[in-house]
Order: C-alpha cells, then structure tokens, then sequence
C-alpha cells in the first residue's frame, strides 16, 4: 500500500529537524566490577553533568549549600524527602521553590530534544500536566496564572512530592541521552546483580564485553572451565552469597566436597570483604572452596588445551610437571607452596575424580537454569559486543592483539587465520553461536569462549599467559608476572591510534580508541589521555581492591556536543552517608576535546541512518509526484 503524500513530507521535514538538533550527551563507564552503590551514583548523577547544568541556571542565585542539596534531591528524590520530611521541611514554600526550580532545569536540559522524545519520558501518571509544565511557548505571560495555579493546586492536592520525584528522574533521564558499559560488570565487588537490573531498566545502552563477563558467560553457555573461574574468584573475593542468594545456586554439594578434600590454607583465605564482614563458616568454605575450585579449574583447563592444540597452550600444563612437593618449568624445578593437589591422580594429571565430575555437572545446571542469571546473560548478549564503532569513536574493553612490530598479531583456529577486525569479528560469532545454542554445549565455541578469557591471542585478556598457577603455588615472584601484548606499549603512539581506528572503519582524525580493563595508576603519575588523545582509557578504580593503586574511585567519560570530559571521581563511601551529606563524589572534570561548532545529530552514527531514510523518502516522494504528473 502507498505511504500518503501527505504523510511522506511530514516525515521528511521530522527527520530533517531531528538531524539538526544537537547530538545527544554519551557516557563512557568502565570496569564497575559489582560496585553497585558507586556506580548507580555516577549514573544519577550523570557523572557531574546534572551539577553543572544546576551551576549554570541557578550559580547566581543560589549558595553551594541549596546547589548541593538541589543536587542530591535530583539524584535520589525518593531519599532526600524522606530525610527532609523527617527534618519538616516539607513546607508549602519549599514545594513551590523546588517545583519551579525543576521545571527551570528540565526545560533546559529537553530543549536539544524532540518534544516526542520528552513526551515518552514522561511518566504516565500526570503526563499531560507535566508536558503543560514543561513547554509553556511563547505566552507564557499571558498564561502565567494558569502556570501559577497548576502548581499551588499540585501542592494543595498532596501530590507535590510524585511530581518532585517525577521531575527528578526526568532531569536524570534527560541529562544522559545514551550509555556505553566498557566491560567487566562482573567480580570482585558484590552486586554485579544490581548493576545489571539498572541498566536493564536504563533508556539507551550498548556494552562490551569484559574478560570477567565472558567467563560468566561462557559458564552459562556450558563451560565447565570458565565455571570454575567463576567459582574460584567468588570464593577468593568472598561473594560465595552472589552464586546463592541472587542467582539461586545451591553450593552444598560443592561445600560438602570442599570440606572433604581440603583443610585450612592461609594462601586461600577470601580477601577482606569490605562491605559485610564473613562468618567464621563463611571464611572457612570460601577458603575450602578456592582451593578446589583452582585444582578443577587447572585440570579442566588442561583438557581443553590437550584437545586444542591451535590454542598452542601446552606450556600451561603443569599438574603432569609436579612431582612431589616440586614442579619442574623449563627443565628446572621449583619447591611448590600451599599445596592442595591431593585431587590429583599422577597417572592422569587432568582427570576428574568422579565427585568432581558430579559436583561440577549439578553446578552447571543450575548455573543455565538459573532464571535470573538466565535474564542477566541474555540482556548481556542483546545489547553486549566485543567492540563498537559509535561516532566515530572505537570502544573496546582489552584490547587489539598487536605484534612488536606493530602488525596485527595473526591468530589461527583449525587451520583458518584471523587478525585485526576480522579476529575480533570471528570472537563475536562464536560467542553468538555459543549462546544461541548452549543448550547442546558445543564444546568448540565453548572452548573459544574460555580462551577469550585467558588465551594469549584474545583482544580480552591481552597477555602472554595467565599466572594463577604460578601465583598460587610458587614463591619465585618472577614467575608471577604476566607479560602484555604489545598493543599496551604502542597504544601510546599516535599513529599506531589511527592504524586501529582505520581497521574498525572509523576516521581516525575525528575519532579516539576508548579502553577499559588496565587500571590507570594515578598514584604514579600515569595519564589516561594518551596517544595525544587518541586513546582514552577510563578504568581509574571502581572496584575497591584496586583504588589503593590507582588513587582515584574511577574515571568516566561524557562526550556531548560540545566535546569530550573526562571525571576523575574520588572514591565512593556510603549512599546513606552521601545522601544525609549531600557528598558527592566527582573530584575533576578535564576537556579533551572542544568543538568550534556544535555537533549535531547529522554527524552521528545515528544520524548517517535517518539521512539515509530521509533520502529513501525524498526519492519515494519525488517518484509518486513523477507517477501524479504522468496520469494527469
């Protein structure tokens, strides 16, 4: 049927004032490791974005105390009047004040939007009202009594305290238009399970994948050895309750197993949790458990490496190499410490006791019929890629395996070779593949999966080889380091910036790579800018394990149409604390880049796709008046 003539050019003209409308703010975010409470701060908070915009209308009229409170009203509404209705200063004027000084703010912050957009956002309840409050045009002194009214008829009718709140997550909704998660929402902190239910709730989002998020993935498509991985980090960093109370896993079987086989081992003992202090039974399972979850995890690890030889690994294969209470590398031995191979059958280094083997299948199924980890991964891989080519910009977690030379490091899996793009691009696929069929367990792609985790042509982990072996059971602390790919010495080059962006097909004179994944070492005086702005990288230390390194609670990026801002933020306390205390956690905000010109929503990968429908309709609609003209 023929699209309307009518209805072709109003859409026409709707996409072409859309192009011309300034580009929509992003937010960069990065390694969240399961600090939900400083994450979910940094998202309402728009990482300074809504403080700036308050600053700006109201910084000559207001003191930084009523800025500050102002604020944190706008980030936590639900909290802040609960605090100020203890305090009773829930008054008519202070309900009238705030009102006005919200509706001044989301006027604001919609103008680069079309009314349509706002109108979405609008919760239901009261929708027309607020839509009436929010867009007054031009008579507005003509109207202002009926402006007046709505408000003192709000408050009359106790419903002041909805439209606040409403008003408060609007700014929120508004002052962010889309949101990029740069990798590893998982492990290490406790609630990668809120994070998750946040941004499935979140407006506009993509993600790439982390190395902490694939092995959770990878256990739910059927991975034995990325469930053991999974496993042992929970149980090193005392988050055993994640697996059981958010996700449903029963642990018995595996405690009972534990307890069985293993006994106290200092070197095994969880690290300080520092957000609830553990039980001694607590301490004592997470201790047993770490322990066979990193002599399972070994040799499942060695099957796969045994039965991949392209994954060209064999110089991970140590549990054959033991012998005693020493292990023999590269023809010289070394005294083992903190044994616990008591597991182990010499005769057959990698196979699984029968007790392991059922342990490890009960887990795995209830691993896949989880019913919220099952939500949690699928969000995961909807809106989770390994990279992503957005406004001209390249976001990727880890990193692009490089040679010393430069070159893009080839890797080859049966028989095919792949590098760069095309590397990257066939990680995807086996992931997709993977997930889409976990239920049969392709052990192929499931290996594939376990080796983005820790192999060393993975654009995830980017090493030569990873170390837990070492690192558990040698003292020789040379043995522990982990060698990086090239790709971190070279992405400090400017040229080598713009090699990489032109593989993944954006212009490298207008664009920059934006990494994750390698904490930014601020305490020694490293940068995150590098590569004269070419490379950006945003892991400053959201876990709290790490801000003893880097010195800062995280880095986060904005990027709206005026440029880019990088936010180094200071490290995160506690939500009831920063709430009672209006203390919010930005300490900097730097320009990276400035633009001359406003960007415009032409200029965006978005942009490029409703030009391209509003030529498709231009031509629709010079072909009908073509078709008009020749019947008459």
């Amino acid at each position: 049927m023929q699209q309307p003539k009518n209805e072709l050019i109003a859409e026409i003209v709707n996409l072409e004032a859309i192009l011309n409308l300034p580009k929509g703010t992003e937010h960069f975010v990065s390694d969240l490791h399961g600090e939900f409470d400083a994450f979910d701060h940094i998202l309402r908070n728009g990482s300074g974005s809504i403080r700036e915009k308050v600053r700006s209308i109201f910084g000559k009229v207001l003191s930084e105390e009523d800025i500050d409170s102002l604020c944190f009203l706008i980030y936590y509404p639900t909290e802040k009047i609960g605090l100020l209705k203890q305090e009773q200063q829930l008054t008519f004027s202070f309900w009238y004040r705030t009102i006005h000084q919200l509706i001044t703010l989301v006027r604001f912050c919609s103008c680069k939007y079309t009314r349509s957009k706002v109108r979405k956002a609008l919760p239901e309840k009261y929708a027309y009202i607020l839509e009436e409050l929010i867009y007054p045009y031009d008579e507005e002194a003509d109207k202002q009594d009926y402006y007046e009214r709505i408000i003192e008829k709000i408050i009359d009718l106790e419903e002041a305290e909805f439209f606040v709140s409403a008003l408060c997550f609007l700014t929120q909704r508004l002052i962010i238009d889309h949101l990029h998660v740069i990798g590893d929402i998982y492990d290490r902190g406790p609630h990668p399970d809120k994070i998750i239910d946040k941004l499935i709730d979140y407006h506009s989002i993509d993600i790439q994948f982390g190395n902490h998020d694939i092995i959770w993935l990878g256990a739910f498509c059927g991975s034995k050895a990325c469930l053991a991985n999974v496993l042992r980090i929970s149980a090193r960093y005392g988050n055993l309750d994640l697996l059981e109370t958010a996700y449903g896993i029963n642990l018995d079987s595996f405690k009972q197993f534990s307890r069985k086989y293993y006994t106290y081992n200092l070197a095994f003992q969880p690290k300080k949790n520092p957000y609830r202090t553990l039980t001694k039974e607590e301490t004592m399972d997470s201790m047993l458990i770490q322990q066979a979850a990193a002599v399972i995890q070994q040799k499942l690890e060695g099957q796969i490496i045994l039965r991949r030889p392209d994954f060209n690994m064999t110089d991970r294969l140590l549990l054959d190499k033991i012998s005693g209470k020493a292990i023999t590398i590269n023809q010289k031995d070394y005294r083992l410490v903190n044994a616990c191979f008591q597991t182990i059958d010499h005769r057959d280094a990698y196979l699984l006791l029968q007790e392991e083997e059922d342990v490890f299948n009960d887990l795995l199924q209830q691993f896949q019929q989880s019913k919220r980890l099952k939500r949690h991964m699928s969000f995961l891989m909807e809106k989770g890629s390994l990279y992503l080519s957005y406004n001209q910009n390249l976001l990727i977690h880890g990193c692009i395996p490089l040679t010393e030379n430069g070159d893009f490091q080839v890797v080859t899996f049966r028989g095919k070779s792949y590098s760069g793009k095309k590397l990257l691009d066939y990680f995807d696929r086996c992931i997709q593949t993977a997930f889409a069929n976990r239920s049969s367990n392709i052990e192929e792609l499931t290996d594939i999966i376990w080796y983005l985790w820790c192999g060393e042509g993975s654009s995830l982990f980017g090493k030569k080889a990873m170390k837990t072996f070492e690192r558990y059971f040698l003292e020789d602390t040379e043995l522990h380091v982990e060698k990086k790919n090239p790709y971190y010495q070279l992405r400090e080059q400017e040229a080598t910036c713009q090699k990489l962006l032109h593989e993944f097909s954006t212009d490298p004179d207008k664009g920059c790579i934006i990494n994750g994944h390698t904490p930014i070492k601020v305490t020694k005086g490293e940068t995150p800018i590098k590569a004269n702005g070419k490379m950006l990288v945003i892991d400053g230390g959201f876990s709290k394990s790490y801000q003893r390194i880097t010195g800062i609670g995280g880095y986060t990026l904005i990027y709206n149409s005026y440029g880019m801002h990088l936010a180094a933020h200071k490290p995160f306390t506690h939500k009831a604390a920063a709430i009672k205390n209006s203390d919010d956690i930005i300490s900097t905000r730097q320009i990276i880049d400035r633009k001359v010109d406003r960007i415009k929503v032409r200029d965006t990968t978005i942009g490029k796709r409703l030009s391209h429908e509003a030529d498709s309709l231009q031509h629709l609609l010079i072909g009908q008046t073509k078709n008009q003209k020749n019947e008459k």
